[in-house]
C-alpha cells in the first residue's frame, strides 16, 4: 500500500451517497474524514467498544463478525462499516478485522451525526432503506383508537330508553356504547330507536336499553388498522364499530368519521364479496386483487398495509363461502370455528398465495355429523381454489379430515407434537402457531391458544427444536459482499425473496412469540411485542423490523412489477438488476436477519 496521502474528495466523488452531495458539502466533508492504517490480522473496533466515526475503505479488505466470531460479511474498497452502531447508542454491534493492509477513511461521529440530520441523501442511505413515516391524510395507515373524532359516549344495559334518546341529542351521536362496568355488551343506534321502540309502540320510560340494543356486537381493537374498521363496516352492513382494548372500551368509530379516509378500490371489493350470490361472482372479484397490488405498491404504502389489506379481502371471500355453503347445507349440526393459518393466518398475504385453513368443532360433535363438515370443507376449499387460492401443497387445508377436527383432538395434537418435537412436529406446530380464527365460535380457539402457548414456552425442549427449525431458512448471503443467488434452472442468478427473505424473519418472530407467549401471529407485530417484552433487546428489534421492512417491501415491488409487466408474481428476484443503494441496503438487510439468526444459535437454546 503506498504512503503517499490520497486525495480523499476525489475519492469520495467515487462513492454513493458522497457523490450526490452539493459541492459545498462534500469539500466540507472531505475535510472531516481522517485517515486511519490498519495492518493485516487487527482488530479495527470490538463488539461494545465506543466508535470513533463511521469507517469507508480506501484500500485493502476488512472483516465484518458477529459476536460469536461467525463471519457476516468481506468488505471491500468503497464499502461502509459502523453505522449500525452509530444510529443505535454509538457502541459497536459487531467484530471487525483488517485481512490485509488496510487504508480507511474515518467520519466522526458529530459529522456523521450531523449529515444525518442535515442531508436527506446521506440520511436515506445510511437509514437502511425508506422511512415509513405515516401519511396523515391515508386512512389505512391510522390506527381504530386514532379514527374517533370524540372519547365514548356510553350508557347502562339498565337506563331506559328515554334517558339514552336523550343523551344522544344533547351529546349530538347518533349511536351509544352500552357498557358493564367497563366492558362493552352491546350498541344502541338511533335506527334501533326507532325500529324497535317507536315502529313497535313501546314506552319509552317503561323500556330498557338492554332490551333494544344489539347486544354483544363486533367490535375490533385498537390497534386495527383504518382498512380494517372500514372493511369490517363494509361486510358486515354496519355504521358505528366499538374499538376496544383488551376488553375495555376504548371509543367508538362511524363511517362519518371514515368519511375522510377513503380506500374506494378495496372497500368496493369487500361490499361487492358481501353482496355476492354465488362462487362465480367471488372469482371475478378476486381476479382483480393483482390491480389492487399494483395500486397499493404504487400508492408507496407499506408492505404491512398492502398485505393487511390483500388478506382482508381473502378474509372476507372466505366468510362468504363459508356463508353461501351455509345457505346450501343448512345450519351446522354443532358449533365450529374456521380459521387460516400460513400468510393469511398472519395477515401478510402478498400477490402469490396458497390456502392454509382448518375446523375446530365444539366438543359435543360425533362421527356421525361429520358429514355435514366435510361437505362444508370442500364447498370452500374449492371456491377459494378457484378464487386463486390454490390448494396447499402439503394439504393442510379443512377438507383434509385430519385438520377437521373437535377441540380435545387439537388439544390431544398439540399435546403430542410439544412432547415430542421430531421434525413433522416441528413443521406442523409452526404452521398451527399462525392460526387466526376467520369465522365462527370464537371461543373455542382461545382457551386452546392461550394453554399452548404456556404449555410450550415452559418446555425448554420444544422451545430448542423450534429454535433449530427457525434456523433452516438462512438469507441469500455470500461472501464477498455479494449475494447467493439460484445457480442454475428458471430463476439463475435470483434469490428467493420468501424462503431466504421473508421467512427466516417469520421464523424468528413465532420463536419470540413461543418464548414471550406472545399472542400476536403477524410477524411486525411479534417483533414490537418481543421488544416490549424484552425477548430482543431495543437495538435488535429497530435493526430487525427495518430490514424485514426493506425485504418485504422489495418483494412487493418486484411482483408489482411483474403484474403491471403482463406476468405473474412471484417470490423470485434479481439482486443485479438494482443499482448499488438498493443492493447495499438489501444486502445489509439480510446482514441483520443472518445476526439475529446467529444470536438465537448462541443463546444455549438450540438442541445438540
Amino acid at each position: 500500500m503506498k504512503t503517499v496521502t490520497p486525495d480523499i474528495r476525489k475519492f469520495l466523488e467515487t462513492v454513493h451517497p458522497y457523490d450526490s452531495l452539493p459541492a459545498d458539502e462534500l469539500e466540507r466533508v472531505s475535510n472531516q474524514f481522517y485517515l486511519q492504517r490498519a495492518t493485516a490480522g487487527r482488530a479495527i473496533y470490538s463488539r461494545g467498544e465506543p466508535l470513533a466515526g463511521l469507517f469507508l475503505i480506501m484500500d485493502g479488505e476488512v472483516e465484518i463478525r458477529d459476536h460469536s466470531g461467525v463471519v457476516i460479511s468481506r468488505l471491500m474498497p468503497r464499502n461502509s462499516f459502523g453505522e449500525r452502531g452509530l444510529l443505535a447508542d454509538g457502541l459497536a454491534v459487531t467484530n471487525s478485522y483488517a485481512l490485509a493492509d488496510t487504508l480507511l477513511l474515518v467520519l466522526p461521529v458529530a459529522q456523521f451525526r450531523r449529515l444525518m440530520a442535515e442531508q436527506p441523501v446521506f440520511r436515506r442511505f445510511f437509514s437502511r432503506g425508506p422511512a415509513r413515516e405515516a401519511k396523515r391524510g391515508d386512512y389505512a395507515l391510522r390506527k381504530g383508537e386514532e379514527l374517533m373524532s370524540r372519547p365514548p359516549i356510553t350508557c347502562s344495559p339498565g337506563q331506559s330508553v328515554r334517558e339514552a334518546a336523550e343523551l344522544m341529542r344533547d351529546r349530538k351521536v347518533s349511536s351509544l356504547c352500552v357498557v358493564d362496568g367497563e366492558r362493552v355488551v352491546g350498541i344502541l343506534t338511533t335506527r334501533d330507536l326507532a325500529s324497535r321502540v317507536l315502529a313497535q309502540g313501546r314506552n319509552p320510560v317503561a323500556t330498557t336499553v338492554e332490551t333494544v340494543m344489539t347486544a354483544d356486537p363486533i367490535v375490533l381493537p385498537d390497534d386495527a388498522l383504518g382498512t380494517d374498521v372500514l372493511n369490517r363496516m363494509l361486510e358486515s352492513g354496519i355504521a358505528h364499530l366499538p374499538v376496544v382494548r383488551g376488553e375495555k372500551l376504548v371509543g367508538m368509530v362511524t363511517q362519518t368519521d371514515l368519511t375522510r379516509f377513503q380506500a374506494i378500490s378495496a372497500a368496493s371489493m369487500i361490499r361487492q364479496i358481501a353482496e355476492a350470490e354465488a362462487s362465480a361472482d367471488l372469482v371475478r372479484i378476486a381476479a382483480r386483487v393483482p390491480q389492487l397490488l399494483v395500486q397499493l405498491v404504487g400508492g408507496n404504502n407499506a408492505h404491512d398495509v398492502v398485505t393487511r389489506q390483500i388478506t382482508d379481502i381473502t378474509d372476507a371471500i372466505t366468510r362468504r363461502l363459508i356463508v353461501l355453503a351455509e345457505t346450501k347445507l343448512g345450519p351446522p349440526p354443532v358449533p365450529y370455528l374456521w380459521l387460516a393459518c400460513g400468510s393469511q393466518g398472519r395477515q401478510e398475504q402478498t400477490g402469490v398465495t396458497d390456502q392454509d385453513n382448518c375446523i375446530v368443532i365444539d366438543d359435543s360433535f360425533t362421527e356421525a355429523q361429520r358429514s355435514w363438515f366435510e361437505r362444508l370443507a370442500r364447498f370452500v376449499t374449492h371456491g377459494l381454489d378457484a378464487c386463486g387460492y390454490v390448494f396447499c401443497p402439503g394439504d393442510m387445508m379443512a377438507s383434509n379430515p385430519e385438520w377437521c377436527q373437535p377441540s380435545r383432538e387439537w388439544r390431544r395434537y398439540f399435546d403430542s407434537w410439544i412432547d415430542n418435537p421430531v421434525p413433522k412436529a416441528q413443521m406442523l406446530a409452526s404452521v398451527m402457531f399462525d392460526l387466526r380464527p376467520i369465522y365462527g365460535q370464537f371461543s373455542l380457539f382461545e382457551e386452546i391458544r392461550t394453554n399452548v402457548l404456556e404449555r410450550a414456552s415452559r418446555n425448554s425442549i420444544f422451545v430448542a427444536h423450534m429454535i433449530g427449525n427457525s434456523l433452516k431458512h438462512a438469507p441469500p448471503l455470500g461472501l464477498l459482499r455479494g449475494f447467493a443467488t439460484i445457480r442454475n434452472g428458471e430463476h439463475r442468478n435470483q434469490i428467493d425473496m420468501k424462503h431466504n427473505g421473508v421467512v427466516p424473519v417469520v421464523d424468528l418472530g413465532r420463536v419470540y412469540a413461543l418464548k414471550g407467549r406472545i399472542p400476536m401471529v403477524n410477524t411486525r407485530a411479534r417483533l414490537e411485542a418481543a421488544e416490549d417484552a424484552g425477548i430482543i433487546s431495543a437495538g435488535g428489534a429497530r435493526d430487525l423490523i427495518a430490514a424485514y421492512d426493506l425485504i418485504a417491501d422489495m418483494r412487493l415491488r418486484s411482483q408489482a412489477e411483474a403484474v403491471k409487466a403482463g406476468r405473474q408474481p412471484d417470490n423470485f428476484l434479481a439482486p443485479y438488476d438494482f443499482g448499488d443503494f438498493e443492493r447495499s441496503h438489501l444486502r445489509d438487510a439480510f446482514v441483520v436477519v443472518r445476526t439475529m439468526q446467529s444470536a438465537l444459535v448462541n443463546s444455549g437454546n438450540t438442541p445438540a
